[in-house]
């Protein structure tokens, strides 16, 4: 099989950051269901452990986490080179026009509101997924 076939046949993989369980599980549940590969990291420095060893096709990240926020985290991410083509999907239950461009400013390319519209939900993240395709990020592989 061809690599690009071995691509198309691939699922695509999203990373969650959410230090919730209850919401974890969730997205978890709704991602699978629609076909995603699901890795799962409940804090930042999880989330570093878990970028050492596979690049996700995207990152669904909540911005209040614990110790290293959210928005530090999309930062850091930009920063490095291996990683910075990951589109990064904001969720927050914050939902003032500041706090939309603060996760842009800190490289989210869009913002999904808690709590989760669960219909909606699969449509965001696949037109996410879309969107970064389209604006060039590159396929990701380790």
């Amino acid at each position: 099989m061809k690599r690009e076939d071995e691509a198309k046949a691939r699922q695509p993989c999203i990373l969650v950051v959410e230090d919730n369980p209850m919401n974890m599980e969730l997205v978890r549940d709704l991602l699978q269901a629609y076909g995603y590969q699901v890795d799962e990291a409940i804090d930042s420095e999880a989330c570093w452990q878990r970028l050492k060893i596979e690049i996700p096709d995207m990152i669904l990240l909540d911005l209040q986490l614990p110790k290293i926020g959210g928005h530090v985290l999309a930062r850091a991410i930009r920063r490095n080179k291996r990683l910075r083509g990951i589109p990064i999907v904001a969720m927050t239950a914050y939902v003032m026009p500041n706090d939309q461009a603060k996760a842009k400013h800190a490289g989210c390319i869009g913002v999904i509101t808690k709590p989760i519209d669960t219909r909606a939900f699969p449509r965001q993240v696949e037109g996410y997924l879309k969107q970064s395709r389209h604006k060039g990020f590159p396929e990701q592989s380790v």
